[in-house]
């Protein structure tokens, strides 16, 4: 499909790749081909495997755009928002495949999956805002509060402590870990258990138990366009 995005739809699950070459930043390039294999996966109405490249999920935004000024911070970070809102309301499952470092905004895409698997091995997980100078934004708080056990949020969101996926998965970034090896069956056996749900009564449950939630994000979605992270 594209240089930074592959699309992949078999047996009613898309696979949706993302491999810059380096650490998958989420530049505006990334945004435009993310929308549009989640489009392609809609259209199917396939489950969705969201997933990086060897070593590395994401790395989070892409810092030399969100340097080329505040109104371009500003935007890229809204355009994450939106893709981790979409996830949460998508109507088909959305299974998260963490295939190594997973730090910030690729935290939060993975935080807004329906199911998430980390590989296993020396990787970083977690949210670094606040040792790189950024004030967390309201949406990532949000998020970070509905799907973070409550004694971890503080450690997560305010002090940036960073994890191993072993860890992760009590933080709360992680469902289950699976071996590097094996992450392609367990994601393999997500797939096959979301595949034996209705996807009427999915959709409708993931959304109407996510109402309040969804309401509030979009006034975040507002409120971090016009009030900078930093």
């Amino acid at each position: 499909m594209s240089s930074l995005v592959s699309v992949t739809i078999d047996n009613g699950v898309a696979t949706i790749a993302m491999d810059d070459g380096k650490a998958n930043v989420l530049s505006h390039g990334m945004w435009d081909e993310l929308e549009a294999a989640f489009d392609q996966a809609e259209q199917a109405e396939a489950i969705v495997v969201l997933k990086g490249r060897a070593g590395i999920f994401s790395g989070g935004f892409d810092l030399k755009e969100m340097g080329k000024g505040p109104e371009n911070a500003l935007v890229l970070t809204s355009r994450g928002s939106k893709m981790a809102r979409r996830i949460l309301s998508f109507p088909t499952p959305v299974i998260g495949v963490s295939t190594g470092h997973c730090i910030a905004m690729g935290a939060f895409l993975m935080l807004a999956c329906d199911y998430r698997i980390g590989a296993a091995g020396e990787f970083k997980v977690g949210l670094n805002e606040t040792i790189i100078g950024m004030t967390m934004h309201n949406f990532g708080i949000e998020l970070a509060r509905y799907r973070l056990p409550l004694t971890y949020f503080n450690r997560c969101v305010i002090n940036a402590e960073i994890w191993s996926p072993e860890d992760a998965m009590p933080a709360g970034f992680y469902d289950r870990i699976a071996p590097l090896e094996s992450l392609d069956q367990a994601t393999s056996m997500a797939a096959e258990m979301f595949s034996q749900l209705n996807m009427t009564a999915f959709n409708g449950t993931k959304n109407k138990s996510r109402k309040g939630l969804l309401e509030l994000l979009d006034h975040c979605i507002e409120l971090d366009l016009v009030t900078p992270s930093a």
